[in-house]
């Protein structure tokens, strides 16, 4: 971390961050964008595991959990250390994993450190790989979790879940699905993720274009060559490519594709802000010194710990996340006490934030350099949009044969027959990846594919409609027995969004296990502790990400926010160690304040 830096003009650079987001603003905001599936049905197929025919499946499970990622995973061997043996979880892919079964594109890793990423790497004994494993890693880490605690005993894979109702008879949720399933459950789990509904966009002649095209989430290894686990794209030696998109996935995916291409093109509306990652093999003999009982779970308070404004005594981590909130704090320190304000932080913010993206715009310009190198500069805070830490991206656009598409915020026009309109400009190519990422700013009915009915015939999506409420962001009023696995109104923790699986999981347990041992059918939130939760939530400064100050994005609804219901998709007042620090006392008195039992 650099110790000193020239002064920057921070109202100069507003103004310049404020130019740059109007260039993007678009009246259709994410209506721009089309689901896979339907512009191209072929494309959102599953074209990894084949789809095995069974019979509907009409039994009755203690849990049922929809979904098969990381939340699923984790909840299930909670609940099987508790003592849960027959647990279900539905899943729409072939197999364990959620993103990171869909997500195979070459490249394709996680951009926070392994070591606090993958979840229950200690249960499992598994040391990753790299600081920052890659996608089949993980991907088998999944499956691990699955053998080791039971979870492909009572699973359906290659099932979505089309309905789910409360049976006040039975104290039990009717679970359906597209299979012609109708079973039951006492308790149900739902994590449907923020990555899993793949998007297009929205182009004129999308589908008359007459080469090869996919979504990065269905990849064609048949078309391009190599494989997953990293052999070179070897069928690509004769191909124009085209990769619309410049977000996370298209930084993890554009070296690739770069270096066996004829020629690459890609198309960028808005620069990522691509700062060093300085992945590394991990050293065996590091980590047995590391690994004692409960490292993980002290690594993950450490790395939330170093992002808030606390002065933890070391950072393990050690990363570009950590490095933020690492400048952050020394401008704080440097403050007499009495003038640490809000609004003085807030400007300790701002300006380490500013002395950060001009490195990383630095950065751009060392590497790249000339016209490229400039419009690869990143011109936004950098948490406007999701932080990118790559060590080969820049890199490949000194390639001659790969070439930046800037359309000054604009994007692409419009898709041919042969290829891609931007600037006024056909390009002719063989090839066009969509890197055009997920639904994320969609509402739970749309994301997820079913609404939920509860008590007294109470839908879901009603009780949402002026925004989401909850208790702990885990329990909702009016639907017992119920168990929202997500991060919203909880600790709200976007730079490692597996440590909120686990700490939710952990309550889940923590839940079912005492009503379970005390013979109780029904558990659920008091009308009042809700709303309790709710109000103290929004007692708070609210989330900093999603400003409409923002260039576009998801992380503010495409530049138009999301009115009166952003609100409440905020996390603890304190941040997310304020949450963790709060819910571990809570499950530790076994009181379960807040909840009913019946």
């Amino acid at each position: 971390m650099a110790t000193t830096a020239p002064a920057i003009d921070r109202e100069a650079l507003r103004r310049k961050y404020a130019e740059e987001r109007d260039k993007r603003l678009r009246a259709d905001g994410s209506a721009q964008y089309v689901r896979l599936e339907r512009e191209f049905s072929e494309l959102a197929a599953d074209p990894y595991t084949p789809r095995t025919e069974r019979d509907p499946v009409t039994d009755h499970v203690t849990f049922a959990f929809i979904g098969g990622g990381f939340a699923g995973l984790v909840v299930g061997a909670r609940l099987k250390e508790a003592g849960i043996t027959d647990y279900r979880i539905v899943e729409k892919g072939g197999d364990f994993g959620g993103t990171w079964y869909w997500n195979r594109y070459p490249g394709a890793q996680c951009d926070t450190a392994s070591m606090i990423y993958m979840p229950l790497l200690e249960e499992t004994g598994h040391m990753p790989s790299e600081k920052y494993a890659h996608a089949p890693e993980i991907r088998d880490h999944c499956s691990r979790i699955g053998r080791q605690f039971g979870l492909y005993e009572n699973v359906l894979f290659h099932t979505a879940v089309t309905d789910l109702e409360w049976d006040e008879g039975r104290k039990a949720w009717i679970v359906r699905t597209d299979r012609g399933d109708t079973f039951t459950a006492k308790y149900v789990g739902m994590a449907t993720g923020p990555l899993h509904v793949a998007k297009l966009p929205g182009l004129p002649g999308i589908d008359e274009f007459e080469g090869k095209s996919f979504h990065t989430s269905r990849w064609d290894y048949g078309y391009t060559g190599g494989t997953p686990e990293g052999a070179p794209l070897d069928r690509l030696a004769d191909k124009r490519v085209a990769i619309i998109g410049t977000g996370a996935t298209a930084v993890q995916c554009v070296p690739h594709v770069a270096k066996t291409a004829k020629q690459l093109l890609v198309f960028q509306r808005t620069p990522s802000s691509v700062d060093v990652r300085n992945n590394i093999p991990i050293d065996p003999d590091w980590f047995a010194g590391v690994a004692e009982p409960g490292w993980q779970k002290k690594w993950q308070e450490n790395f939330v710990a170093n992002l808030g404004i606390g002065f933890p005594a070391e950072d393990l981590v050690d990363d570009g996340w950590t490095d933020l909130g690492k400048r952050i704090r020394a401008q704080v320190i440097d403050m007499p006490p009495e003038e640490r304000t809000p609004d003085n932080v807030m400007a300790a913010f701002e300006d380490a934030d500013n002395q950060k993206m001009s490195e990383i715009r630095a950065r751009a310009e060392a590497i790249v350099g000339g016209d490229t190198g400039e419009k690869l500069k990143a011109w936004y805070r950098q948490l406007c949009k999701r932080p990118c830490f790559h060590d080969e991206y820049l890199q490949a656009f000194t390639r001659p044969n790969t070439v930046l598409v800037d359309t000054d915020g604009q994007g692409v026009e419009r898709i041919t027959r042969k290829g891609v309109v931007a600037n006024g400009r056909e390009y002719e190519v063989d090839c066009i990846v969509y890197a055009s990422g997920f639904e994320v700013t969609n509402d739970f009915v749309s994301r997820s594919g079913y609404d939920v009915t509860g008590r007294q015939g109470t839908k879901l999506s009603d009780c949402w409609k002026d925004g989401m409420r909850s208790f702990h962001g885990l329990h909702i009023h009016g639907f017992p027995n119920l168990f929202f696995v997500q991060q919203n109104q909880a600790a709200g923790f976007i730079a490692n969004y597996p440590h909120n699986l686990v700490d939710h999981a952990d309550t889940v347990a923590c839940v079912v296990r005492h009503a379970e041992i005390e013979g109780f059918a029904e558990v659920e939130p008091t009308a009042a502790a809700q709303q309790e939760w709710v109000d103290f939530l929004l007692s708070g400064p609210g989330a900093r990400i999603g400003s409409t100050e923002c260039t576009p994005g998801y992380y503010n609804n495409e530049g138009q926010g999301y009115g009166d219901q952003a609100v409440f998709t905020t996390g603890h007042p304190a941040g997310a160690q304020g949450f963790f620090t709060h819910i571990d006392a809570w499950r530790k008195a076994g009181e379960f304040a807040g909840l009913e039992f019946r």
